[in-house]
């Protein structure tokens, strides 16, 4: 029987902060990349997603699409809706821009969640890379030990609304279909039910349900307007104020669940009044040893609704 790489990777030491590893040019460099928290992660996933990063802060083109299934691939940029369905295509944008990127440029994980066949993963770019620093949570889909499926999301606010928006794909050819169907969706059946049941009650405008699948002390974390919650009752009051404004609240639904016991997430589709911006999100979840989620982090684009509807979302969560 075959064993995936993922599988044997799960017998080896997870990857130390310094690599001394092989440039696109030939030489050797150090790359240090932060380490990531694991702990909701399998050793299998995090040592292939750190291999990722890793290949990808050195600028090595063939090392960072090995990481990507040569059959079978689909690769998203939700915010700026950019859509690539082949491992060459994606290869041929990883071989336009790493030349350009400096030396001091890395792209890194600091928080994996999910196993070897479906992940999320929060990681940054930082500024030289791609002229401002990127804030993003990814969903990926692996199949066979290679990925082939990682769809980007991160908020135009904080890279620069102006920016972003001159990137973006003009609205009649932003793509509807984020490729979800196309994968076999392993997600386990702990953190499906967990997903689709915080949403199911998110969209009902339901905070007390939706606040009961967390914690006494968890984190509810709104990358895209900054705001913090802390423990199961703060969160239910603010739930229960801001569900019928936020764009994954009342009548948002559950696009594609990654991830496994430990923890994972949802791709989510915004509600109808946010249908033709926001359009889509992405929410991360940890998950303790009773199931209950100790921590949520969602990002969205924010960078496509005015700002003065920004802050008026974020005067929802004070109290």
């Amino acid at each position: 029987m075959k064993r995936s790489i993922l599988a044997i990777a799960a017998t080896m030491t997870l990857v130390v902060s310094t690599a001394q590893i092989t440039s696109a040019a030939g030489g050797q460099m150090n790359v240090v990349l932060p380490e990531a928290n694991t702990e909701h992660a399998t050793p299998a996933a995090a040592v292939f997603l750190r291999s990722y990063f890793t290949a990808k802060s050195r600028r090595n083109v063939e090392d960072t699409v090995g990481h990507f299934s040569e059959d079978k691939l689909t690769y998203i940029d939700a915010p700026l809706g950019w859509l690539r369905e082949s491992y060459q295509a994606q290869k041929e944008v990883f071989s336009r821009l790493m030349p350009n990127w400096p030396a001091t440029g890395r792209s890194y994980p600091t928080r994996i969640l999910g196993d070897e066949n479906s992940a999320v993963v929060l990681f940054t770019n930082t500024p030289d890379l791609f002229g401002s620093e990127i804030r993003a949570i990814a969903a990926v889909d692996m199949e066979n030990g290679k990925v082939v499926r990682w769809v980007d999301y991160w908020d135009g606010r904080h890279f620069g609304a102006e920016r972003a928006a001159q990137m973006r794909t003009p609205a009649d050819r932003f793509p509807t279909d984020f490729r979800e169907t196309s994968v076999r969706g392993a997600a386990s059946a702990r953190i499906n039910e967990t997903a689709r049941k915080l949403q199911a009650a998110l969209a009902e405008g339901n905070g007390t349900a939706a606040a009961a699948l967390f914690s006494s002390d968890a984190v509810y974390e709104d990358r895209t307007l900054r705001t913090e919650i802390v423990g199961r009752i703060a969160i239910a009051r603010y739930l229960s104020r801001a569900l019928d404004r936020l764009p994954y609240g009342v009548g948002g639904s559950v696009a594609h669940v990654l991830g496994n016991d430990l923890g994972g997430g949802y791709e989510w589709r915004a509600a109808p009044a946010y249908g033709a911006s926001v359009r889509r999100g992405i929410t991360a979840l940890e998950l303790g040893t009773d199931g209950t989620i100790e921590r949520l982090t969602t990002v969205w684009d924010g960078s496509v609704i005015p700002e003065a509807d920004i802050g008026k979302l974020v005067l929802l969560s004070m109290e």
